[in-house]
């Protein structure tokens, strides 16, 4: 099954089979499916990552205006919870803000379940205070392990950290005032990636595990999160970029790895400046697609630029350059595992 697209800028991709054609205003594509897409008929259960979950949303609102009869049902509990059902066989595709852990890919196996893991753009985990919170702009990977990491627990002070920071090489500079917490829970890929990106190194070499602290206000909703940091003059938290980029009552830190502060904005998190970027994947479940004729188009149509790089910068994310676009789309043509 192919499923090509052309865009209005006039950039084409030619068409290995044409059976059939749809259009919108500013889209075409044509397909080797049997039916004309506008005659395809199914429907696509997706879930997984709440922060993948707009660019799936977005993909789906817009092959839904060639192919209307066809339903795509997306969720976002979270990239582990999506795993589980993906795992269970009781989901199309999985979205994930992480790669697939090996336990997560032992289950799947052990279950029978193969998946294709397709990268589908870029984003970066924002760190965050409330506005009034004029004693901190920047924050360094000691002090996120300091304030946010496993030997912080209990701490309810900014200032708590302080002997952390300093005994880690860093600078004792916040004050005492309130420390509340806000972000990600568990079940979570955000969860997983903040620890990794922001103190991975450092609890390794100091024997604990690099995972937020327990103590602190988790939810799988980004909205939840950012109400916390708003209503919390001296609050701390953490979600993905896109969804802190369009929150209005928050402050974007930058964080310093070690070169200097950097703002995360689309460039810096594009070219990895920012230190806490990261990538964004859907897996598809190959073994569904002889079944479900629907599923091969949607993913069809999810592999063309103008969801690439289209869907995925219009919910504020941040597009693959050329030649990662390339790499996945070749991925998803050969069914690589």
């Amino acid at each position: 099954m192919a499923l090509f697209l052309t865009v209005g800028c006039g950039n084409d991709v030619e068409s290995r089979t044409s059976t059939s054609t749809a259009q919108t205003s500013n889209v075409s594509i044509t397909t080797a499916l049997p039916v004309p897409l506008a005659d395809l008929f199914g429907t696509i259960e997706i879930s997984g990552s709440s922060t993948v979950e707009p660019v799936s949303v977005r993909v789906a609102e817009l092959f839904e205006d060639v192919a209307p009869n066809v339903v795509v049902n997306v969720d976002g509990p979270g990239t582990g919870d999506g795993f589980e059902l993906f795992c269970l066989g009781q989901t199309d595709i999985s979205n994930a803000s992480r790669a697939i852990k090996p336990a997560e890919a032992e289950d799947c196996e052990a279950a029978g379940v193969e998946f294709i893991g397709l990268q589908v753009g870029i984003d970066g985990i924002a760190v965050m205070t409330n506005p009034s919170n004029s004693s901190v702009d920047c924050v360094t990977k000691e002090d996120l392990y300091a304030l946010t990491g496993p030997e912080s627990q209990g701490f309810s002070s900014w200032s708590d950290a302080n002997g952390l920071i300093l005994e880690l090489g860093g600078k004792d500079r916040f004050p005492d005032a309130p420390l509340e917490i806000f972000g990600p829970g568990a079940e979570s890929g955000t969860f997983d990636s903040f620890g990794e990106m922001s103190f991975k190194k450092i609890a390794k070499e100091r024997g604990t595990e690099y995972v937020a602290r327990p103590d602190y206000t988790s939810s799988a909703d980004d909205n939840v999160i950012l109400r916390g940091i708003q209503g919390s003059d001296t609050s701390l938290g953490w979600v993905g970029f896109a969804f802190a980029a369009n929150a209005t009552d928050v402050k974007l830190l930058d964080v310093d790895s070690g070169d200097g502060c950097i703002t995360p904005t689309l460039d810096t998190i594009a070219s990895g400046e920012y230190p806490l970027s990261r990538p964004l994947f859907i897996y598809v479940n190959p073994a569904k697609l002889a079944a479900n004729s629907a599923l091969g188009a949607y993913v069809d149509f999810y592999m063309t630029e103008a969801s690439l790089i289209g869907a995925v910068a219009e919910v504020g994310y941040v597009p693959l350059a050329s030649d990662a676009v390339a790499v996945t789309q070749a991925r998803w043509a050969t069914k690589e595992r």
